[in-house]
C-alpha cells in the first residue's frame, strides 16, 4: 500500500538522524548549513533533540547533500555510521541473541519504527533469510539512497554476528564497480536485479556469552559515546527508542531502565537533568504512532489503544484528545475528506 501525499507531511524522523547525516556531509567537505538552505529548511528545526521531521523535508535534505556529495556510495557509506553509537544500546541486545531468526526480526522492527522510510519484508529460503525493501513513499531519484542507507545500517547492526552478506540492487551499478565491492568486508553487491534485498546465512557466528567479555565491549564502546555527547541528553534517545519499540503496556519506566541496564531512579534523574519526564516522553511517542495508525490504516480504533498499551477505546480516546485537542474520529476523517 502506498502512503498518500499528505502522510508526507507528518514529522515522524527523528532530527537525531538529519544531524548525523549533517556531520556525515560536513566530515566530506560540504557545510552542513549549505544542505539546509537548498533543501529550504530551518536549521532551528535540528535544536530540539526530541523533535521530527517529515518525510518530505528528509527527502529535501538528502536530495541536496547528494547533489553537493556527488558520489553514488554516500548513501550505503552514510547508513554503515549508523552503528552501535547511533542505535544506542540496541547494538547490544544483539549480541546476546542467540535465535538469528529473531535476530533479524529485531534489527527489521527496529528500523522499521525508528527510521521509517521503506517498509521491510523478511523471508527465510533454505540457507538464507532475505530482508527485502519496499518503497510505499515513491522516493523516485532518491530510491538508490534510500536503499544503500539501509542496507548499509543492516549491515553495521548486522555484521556483529554474521559474516557474509549479498546486496541486491534494482537499478544499475552506478559509478566504479570495485568502489560499491569495497564497502562490505565479506559483502557481494549485485545489480540491476528483481528488488532491492540483503541476503545472509541462516546462521550467524557464535555470540558473546561470557559476561566479563561483554562488560568489556560495551564500557568501551560507552566510553566512546560519552566524548561525544551529553549522557543524560543520550538518555533521553535511548529511553525513546526503546519506547518506540515497544510502545504498549509494557513501555513502563521499569521496565525501560531494565533495558538499558539502569535503575529506575538513574533513568529518571537523567530525564530530569536534560529536562523530560518520562510520562511526556512516552505520550508523544504513542500519540505519533495513534496518528500514524488514523491516517495512514484502516485500524480500527480498539487495535490501536490495544498496540499503544490503552485496555480500551474510550481510554484511548480521551488520551488522544489530551494530547491534540481531537478525537481519533476526527483526526481519521479529517484526513480521508
Amino acid at each position: 500500500m502506498k502512503n498518500s501525499g499528505m502522510a508526507l507531511n507528518v514529522p515522524i524522523i527523528s532530527v537525531r538522524y538529519a544531524r548525523r547525516y549533517l556531520r556525515f556531509v560536513q566530515k566530506h567537505g560540504i557545510n552542513g548549513t549549505i544542505v539546509l538552505e537548498n533543501a529550504d529548511i530551518d536549521p532551528a528545526i535540528l535544536d530540539n533533540p526530541e523533535g521530527f521531521l517529515s518525510i518530505k523535508q528528509v527527502s529535501q535534505i538528502l536530495r541536496h547533500g547528494n547533489r553537493l556529495l556527488n558520489d553514488e556510495t554516500t548513501g550505503f557509506r552514510f547508513g554503515q555510521e549508523l552503528d552501535l553509537h547511533g542505535h544506542g544500546l540496541f547494538g547490544f541486545a544483539l549480541l546476546r541473541q542467540k535465535n538469528y531468526r529473531h535476530l533479524v526480526n529485531m534489527v527489521v522492527q527496529y528500523l522499521r519504527v525508528s527510521l521509517p522510510l521503506m517498509d521491510m519484508e523478511i523471508k527465510a529460503n533454505g540457507e538464507e533469510i532475505s530482508i527485502q525493501l519496499h518503497d510505499n513513499w515513491e522516493f523516485g531519484d532518491l530510491k538508490p539512497t534510500i536503499a544503500g542507507i539501509y542496507m548499509g545500517s543492516i549491515y553495521s547492526l548486522a555484521s556483529l554476528v554474521s559474516k557474509r552478506f549479498t546486496f541486491e540492487f534494482d537499478f544499475p551499478c552506478p559509478g566504479k564497480s570495485l568502489q560499491w565491492q569495497q564497502l562490505a568486508k565479506g559483502g557481494t553487491m549485485r545489480f540491476d536485479q528483481p528488488q532491492n534485498r540483503v541476503l545472509m546465512p541462516l546462521v550467524g557466528r557464535q555470540m558473546r556469552d561470557d559476561d566479563a567479555s561483554m562488560a568489556n565491549y560495551l564500557a568501551a564502546a560507552r566510553s566512546q559515546e560519552q566524548l561525544k555527547c551529553n549522557d543524560s541528553l543520550k538518555v533521553v534517545t535511548q529511553v525513546r527508542h526503546q519506547i518506540m519499540t515497544s510502545p504498549g503496556r509494557s513501555s513502563s519506566l521499569e521496565r525501560v531502565a531494565e533495558q538499558l541496564g539502569m535503575s529506575s531512579r538513574s533513568v529518571r534523574r537523567h530525564l530530569n537533568l536534560a529536562g523530560y519526564g518520562f510520562s511526556t516522553i512516552r505520550n508523544q511517542v504513542r500519540e505519533t504512532f495513534a496518528t500514524r495508525f488514523l491516517q495512514d490504516t484502516d485500524m480500527p480504533l480498539e487495535k490501536i489503544a490495544e498496540h499503544i498499551g490503552y485496555s480500551d477505546q474510550a481510554s484511548f480516546s480521551k488520551a488522544y484528545r489530551s494530547w491534540t485537542g481531537k478525537t481519533p474520529g476526527e483526526v481519521r476523517r479529517a484526513h480521508r475528506q
